[in-house]
């Protein structure tokens, strides 16, 4: 049965949809059967693995709302063992049209539960808010893996995420945990950063990701191209900075790599 593992921060702009499409594509390429589910409207991480708007049909947004099976909404990507199920702008709504539903903070989780089985890791890219979706996100997943970006109001957010999924753990989903924590978009050069580094490794030390993401322009220019990183340009700083993290994933989860 597939792990699932929801990529999270409310704070935006921390490299969360770069984390969810270059660490899934990066285990695909270590031949892991993987599924990404965008859960953010935006849809950026579908077209970041080549799903265009145009070129979606079904959704996620048709999977919670309208109750169709998720197997019409997989779509295939040019990464090999990489498929997604994309976003849709009209997920933007879905919050309020959850309200009423019974069991409304566990829609995700049965969409998730008919389509585990055919996966070894299932990714959610989730809202940088707390809103329903990202409940349920939440609540369906297994970990939450939480990028969080070399900067100084780092801690702030980090704080207010652990609230929030401890608050989950305890009244939706009792077997949540932390997968981890990733530093991203990190520059050597910036004294800030190196301070932001060390005190997050102080704070939280079996929590935080050995491998760091680099901010690198070939990272930045990968999802004009729609597809991930190492795809794009192999032998990049940010492509091997993703399949270290990867590698570390499959470790930290006594999973053995395919291709070794």
């Amino acid at each position: 049965m597939g792990k699932v593992i929801a990529i999270a921060n409310q704070k935006g702009g921390v490299g969360k949809t770069t984390t969810a499409i270059n660490l899934a594509a990066s285990l695909a390429i270590l031949e892991k059967k993987v599924l990404l589910i965008d859960a953010d409207p935006q849809a950026n991480a579908s077209s970041g693995v080549g799903a265009l708007p145009e070129d979606v049909d079904v959704s996620i947004y048709d999977c919670m709302i309208n109750e169709l099976e998720p197997e019409e909404a997989i779509y295939e990507t040019d990464t090999p063992n990489l498929e997604i199920i994309p976003s849709h702008i009209n997920l933007v709504g879905a919050d309020m049209e959850l309200v009423s539903r019974f069991r409304r903070e566990y829609v995700m989780s049965e969409i998730v539960a008919k389509i585990k089985d055919q996966y070894d890791y299932i990714f959610i890219d989730c809202l940088p808010s707390l809103g329903l979706v990202t409940v349920n996100a939440l609540t369906a997943a297994d970990s939450v893996l939480i990028p969080v970006q070399c900067e100084f109001f780092a801690l702030e957010g980090l704080t207010q995420l652990q609230n929030t999924i401890a608050l989950v753990k305890k009244s939706l989903n009792p077997q949540l945990e932390i997968e981890g924590i990733l530093l991203s978009m990190y520059d050597s050069r910036l004294r800030l950063a190196n301070i932001i580094v060390d005190e997050i490794r102080e704070m939280f030390p079996d929590l935080v990701f050995e491998t760091v993401i680099h901010r690198n322009s070939k990272i930045s220019e990968a999802p004009n191209m729609h597809m991930p990183i190492v795809m794009l340009n192999a032998g990049s700083r940010g492509s091997i900075n993703f399949l270290n993290l990867a590698k570390e994933f499959l470790e930290k989860n006594s999973d053995a790599i395919v291709s070794a």
